[in-house]
C-alpha cells in the first residue's frame, strides 16, 4: 500500500485485495481525506485491476487489521470529491468501496458485480444498503440475488457508475476530479438518498417466491433479499446493522462452507496429475486452432457450437444426409442466437461442414461424437488414424466406452483421450477428461487447455466403465429402481430428491434424456433379456422396469408389475431415499478413489456440481458425506447391506471403513489414507 501526492493536489490510492493492506488502506484514506492540501481524491487499483473483494482463504479465521466500514463512511463524507477510477474488475468488497466514492469512472472493459451470495454470503460492508438506493430496488435484486457480472456498459445503463471510457482509466479519473471540486457532494453520498419502492410488500412477496424456487433450499440468495428489504423499510444505520445481524447469520453457516469449498475446488481439479507422475505444471499443451466434430446429433451439435464461440475453426462432419441438413440447421441457429447476445456478427464463426471424413485431414484435434455403439466407434477410429496428420489428437466424447480399447484401433494411443461433454454441450459446464496408461501427458493438457478455452470445469480421470460421473450414477438409479419396487412412487423418489436441492430428481431426469439411453447401456452390458421380468441378472438384484417400458415403448404402472413379481408394498419415506440413494452414490464415489481412477475428492465433487445437478450448497457428494458424518454414512450402509444383501453396491468400501476408522479426518486429508499402500485399505 502506498500514495503519492500529485503536482495537481490530489491524492491515488492503490487499493488492494489482501489483508496485509487493510491497515494501510485505512491509513492513506484518512490521511488523503484530512490533508488541507489535497482538494481531491481518487482511488484506483494495481496492475489493471480494482479489487477483488475480500480474500476467500481468510474465511473462517480471525480476520485481523481495523473493519473498513466506517472508514468508508469517512469516504463518502469527506468534503472534497472522491473518484473511484475502475479498471479490469470491481467485485464483492471492491464495488462497495467504489459505491461509498462521490463518483465512478469505469474502464470499458471492466467488470463490476456482488458475487458474495455465491460463496453463501451477503455483501456486507453496504452493498445491499447502497445499491437499491443508486439503482432500484428490482435491478439491486437481480445483481445481489444472482451474483452476476456487469459489463461497465450494463453498469453506466442501471446508474451505478458515472462514466465509461476506452483511455487510461487513472488519467481520466484524475482529469474528472479535478473538474468538480468546489461542487456539492450533498447528492453524491448514497446513503442519504430515498429507497423508494412502490408496493413494496406485493415486490417482495413476489421475488422471494421466486428466489425460493430458483435457490432450492440454499438460504443466502433468500438472505440477501431480507437484507434489501430492511434497506426499503429500515433507516439506513438501522439497515446496515440488519445487514450486519444476517451476515453473521450466513459466516459459518454449513451452506458457506459448501459453497467456499467448491471456489477452491473448482481450482484443484485444474491442478490436475496423472498416475505416471505427470503433471498440469510440467505438461506443455499443443497449440490448437482448427478441430473437427464428427457427427451432428444432439451432442455434436452442442460441441460445434461451443467450440466455434471459442473462436476456434471447426470442421463439421455429419455422413448421413438428413442428419446433415439438421444438424447444420441447428448449429446455425444456436450461433445465431448467439451472436445476438453478445451483440456481434454471425460471421465471426468459422464453421465448415462436409458429408466426407478426409475433410479432417489437416486439423489439430477431432473429437468424435457419433452414436454410442463400440464397433461403430472402432471403424471410426481406424479411419481418423489413417487420415488425419500422426500428431493429430483423437478424442471421444464416449460417456461409459473403454477409451483404451479405441486408442488400441489407432497408429498413436498416446493421442487418444476421452473429452466426455454432458448434454446441452454448449451450456454445461462440466467436461470429462478420460486419459488411459498410454495417454500422452501433452495429449491430456491440451484437452484439459481446450475446455478451459471453451469455457468448461475440466476434470482429468481414468478410464473405467463410466468413467466417474456415470460409474456413480449407476448405484444411484438402481436404488430409485429398487426404491419403487418396494413400493415407492415416482413422485415420492424425485421429490425427495428435488427437496434436496437437485433441480430434478432420476424420474424426471430419465423422462427427459430418454429412457433408452440407459437401456442400450445395460443392453452392451448383457443385462437385458427382452421380455425376462427376472429380478437377478449376473449373480445380483435386478430391476427389469425400466427395460419394459422401454420394450413396450410405454410406462408400465408399478402396481401391476409388484403384484406379477410378488412384492408387497411398503410405505418409504424421504430420509430412505436420500440415504439409499445418495449413499450408495458416495460409496461409489469411495470406490473410485480406492482405484485411482479420481485424483481427490474434489475431483468428484465438481464433476457432480458442474455435470449432475448437485445441490452447490451442499459442496458435492464427498464434501456432504463429510459433513453428514463418514461413520453414519458407514453405518446406513451397513444397515441397508444387511436389509439387501443382493445388492454389492450396498456394502461400504474399503476406504470408507479406512476413513471411519482412522478418525473420520476433514476431507483436505484424506489424500493421505488414500496414498496409503493398497493392502493398507
Amino acid at each position: 500500500m502506498f500514495y503519492y501526492k500529485l503536482l495537481w493536489s490530489t491524492h491515488v490510492v492503490v487499493f488492494c485485495n489482501s489483508a496485509a493492506v487493510r491497515q494501510g488502506i485505512v491509513d492513506t484514506v484518512q490521511k488523503a481525506v484530512s490533508d488541507p492540501q489535497v482538494k481531491s481524491v481518487v482511488i484506483c487499483g494495481q496492475n489493471g485491476i480494482f479489487c477483488g473483494g475480500a480474500d476467500i482463504k481468510e474465511f473462517g479465521k480471525d480476520i485481523s487489521g481495523p473493519p473498513l466500514v466506517p472508514v468508508f463512511h469517512a469516504i463518502e463524507s469527506a468534503d472534497k470529491p472522491v473518484v473511484a477510477a475502475i479498471e479490469g474488475s470491481a467485485l464483492g468488497g471492491g464495488l462497495e468501496l467504489a459505491l461509498f466514492c462521490h463518483y465512478r469512472i469505469t474502464h470499458s472493459k471492466a467488470r463490476l458485480g456482488l458475487p458474495e451470495v455465491t460463496l453463501g454470503l451477503l455483501p456486507a460492508a453496504g452493498g445491499t444498503q447502497r445499491l437499491p438506493r443508486l439503482i432500484g430496488v428490482p435491478a439491486a435484486l437481480d445483481l445481489i440475488t444472482t451474483g452476476r457480472h456487469v459489463t461497465a456498459a450494463e453498469a453506466l445503463k442501471l446508474g451505478f457508475v458515472d462514466q465509461v471510457i476506452d483511455q487510461n482509466t487513472v488519467e481520466a479519473a484524475v482529469k474528472f476530479a479535478l473538474s468538480v471540486v468546489g461542487q456539492s457532494l450533498e447528492s453524491r453520498r448514497i446513503s442519504t438518498l430515498p429507497c423508494p419502492c412502490p408496493d413494496a410488500d406485493a415486490l417482495f412477496e413476489g421475488v422471494m417466491q421466486k428466489v425460493r424456487q430458483r435457490a432450492r433450499g440454499a438460504i443466502a440468495p433468500v438472505t440477501c433479499v431480507q437484507a434489501i428489504q430492511a434497506a426499503v423499510t429500515l433507516p439506513y444505520a438501522q439497515g446496515m446493522q440488519r445487514e450486519q445481524e444476517l451476515m453473521a447469520t450466513l459466516f459459518t453457516s454449513a451452506q458457506a462452507r459448501a459453497l467456499q469449498y467448491c471456489f477452491f475446488s473448482q481450482r484443484v481439479v485444474s491442478r490436475w496429475s496423472m498416475p505416471s507422475g505427470a503433471r498440469w505444471d510440467t505438461s506443455k499443451p499443443k497449440p490448437v486452432t482448427k478441430v473437427a466434430v464428427i457427427g451432428l446429433g444432439t451432442m455434436g451439435r452442442g460441441i460445434t457450437v461451443a467450440l466455434a464461440q471459442a473462436g476456434l475453426s471447426v470442421v463439421a462432419v455429419e455422413t448421413e444426409q438428413q442428419q446433415m441438413i439438421a444438424g447444420q440447421r441447428a448449429v446455425s441457429d444456436m450461433l445465431e442466437r448467439a451472436a445476438q447476445r453478445r451483440g456481434v456478427s454471425s460471421a465471426v464463426y468459422r464453421v465448415r461442414y462436409s458429408m466426407k471424413l478426409e475433410a479432417v485431414a489437416d486439423v489439430q484435434l477431432v473429437i468424435e461424437a457419433v452414436f454410442e455403439d463400440m464397433v461403430l466407434k472402432e471403424q471410426l477410429f481406424k479411419q481418423l488414424s489413417s487420415i488425419c496428420k500422426a500428431d493429430t489428437l483423437l478424442c471421444s466424447n464416449t460417456s461409459a466406452l473403454d477409451i483404451d480399447h479405441l486408442a488400441s484401433q489407432t497408429r498413436s494411443p498416446q493421442l487418444v483421450v476421452g473429452m466426455h461433454f454432458f448434454a446441452p454441450a454448449h451450456v454445461m459446464k462440466l467436461l470429462e477428461v478420460v486419459h488411459g496408461p498410454r495417454s500422452a501427458p501433452q495429449a491430456v493438457a491440451t484437452a484439459m487447455e481446450l475446455g478451459k478455452r471453451i469455457g468448461k470445469v475440466s476434470v482429468a480421470v481414468g478410464n473405467c466403465r463410466g468413467f466417474v460421473g456415470n460409474r456413480m450414477l449407476m448405484p444411484y438409479s438402481q436404488e430409485a429402481l429398487f426404491l419403487v419396487e418396494e413400493g415407492a412412487s415416482p413422485e415420492v423418489v424425485d421429490r425427495a430428491l428435488e427437496e434436496f436441492g437437485f433441480p430434478m430428481g432420476f424420474f424426471r431426469m430419465s423422462d427427459l434424456s430418454g429412457l433408452d439411453v440407459g437401456w442400450r447401456v445395460r443392453k452392451a452390458d448383457g443385462l437385458v433379456k427382452p421380455g425376462q421380468m427376472s429380478r437377478v441378472r449376473q449373480g445380483r438384484r435386478y430391476c427389469p422396469l425400466g427395460d419394459l417400458l422401454c420394450e413396450q415403448g410405454r410406462f408400465e404402472l408399478p402396481r401391476g408389475y409388484r403384484a406379477r413379481q410378488g412384492l408387497v408394498s411398503r410405505r418409504i419415506d424421504s430420509k430412505e431415499v436420500l440415504e439409499r440413494c445418495l449413499y450408495s452414490l458416495i460409496n461409489e464415489g469411495f470406490r473410485i478413489l480406492e482405484d485411482g481412477i479420481a485424483a481427490g475428492p474434489e475431483d468428484i465433487d465438481m464433476i457432480y456440481v458442474f455435470g449432475y445437478g448437485w445441490p452447490r450448497h451442499r459442496g458435492g457428494p464427498m464434501f456432504y458425506a463429510s459433513q453428514v458424518g463418514l461413520d453414519r454414512v458407514l453405518q446406513a450402509l451397513e444397515h441397508y447391506q444387511q436389509l439387501h444383501p443382493d445388492v454389492p453396491h450396498l456394502q461400504p468400501s474399503r476406504l470408507l471403513r479406512k476413513l471411519v476408522s482412522s478418525g473420520s479426518p476433514p476431507i483436505h486429508r484424506w489424500k493421505e489414507v488414500i496414498k496409503k499402500p493398497h493392502s493398507a485399505l
